[in-house]
């Protein structure tokens, strides 16, 4: 340790910084996918064998990477402080590993967003035809549907009125809500995941050349 001098010594003290920047992002992360699985519009959404499982496998990785941010983020504080090209090799891995996560979180959000969407959709109609049909499970799901998104019916409210928010000004057909909200809302996944990536290229950078200053400065020594 201390062996660096002049600007590999800078690339340490921004790649401890970095680190830190990066454990607060995977803080940020673990919030926001908590956030968004049991808060705002999608946390009464039904769960079990009906839940929208489409729309959170993305969630679940985004949340899982968050938690690895923070594990690596340390990881790297502690690798570049000693100057340990093994702890610092380590966390490149990790990055890499990061970085196919997110990568892949961002994708899926976009591309897999109408197939998400159409799976709330269908959950929702199906729900809505039960009730029409006097099914007693239809009742809970459709005020479950309608307290989620503040919609309430398809063309028209009348049908399915008592299940409806009494706070809800206005028809909103719960179709087009569906489709809004779950969209804006991967396209905040998929941006956030996509962000967090282009995050990890420069950790892998600042890590691989610190590796090889150390090594190379210890091969002179």
């Amino acid at each position: 340790m201390g062996r660096l001098r002049g600007g590999l010594r800078c690339i340490k003290y921004l790649l401890l910084g970095f680190n830190l920047l990066f454990w607060l992002a995977g803080s940020a992360v673990i919030a926001f996918g908590l956030w968004f699985r049991f808060g705002g519009s999608m946390k009464d959404l039904p769960s079990g064998d009906k839940s929208p499982e489409h729309l959170y496998v993305g969630l679940y990785v985004l949340v899982g990477a968050g938690a690895l941010m923070m594990a690596v983020g340390f990881c790297g504080c502690c690798g570049a402080w000693r100057e340990s090209q093994c702890v610092l090799g380590s966390f490149f891995t990790c990055l890499l590993v990061i970085f196919a996560a997110e990568v892949t979180t961002g994708v899926f959000a976009f591309i897999g967003k109408d197939v998400a969407i159409r799976h709330v959709q269908t959950m929702y109609e199906e729900a809505y035809h039960d009730y029409l049909k006097g099914r007693g499970r239809g009742n809970g799901t459709l005020i479950t549907f309608h307290s989620a998104f503040q919609c309430c019916g398809k063309e028209s409210p009348e049908p399915v009125q008592p299940t409806c928010p009494q706070e809800l000004a206005g028809h909103k057909s719960c179709i087009d809500e569906i489709e809004s909200i779950i969209s804006v809302k991967l396209q905040l996944i998929g941006i956030v995941g996509i962000g967090i990536a282009g995050l990890t290229i420069f950790g892998m950078i600042f890590s691989m050349v610190l590796c090889c200053a150390i090594r190379n400065s210890r091969d002179v020594i």
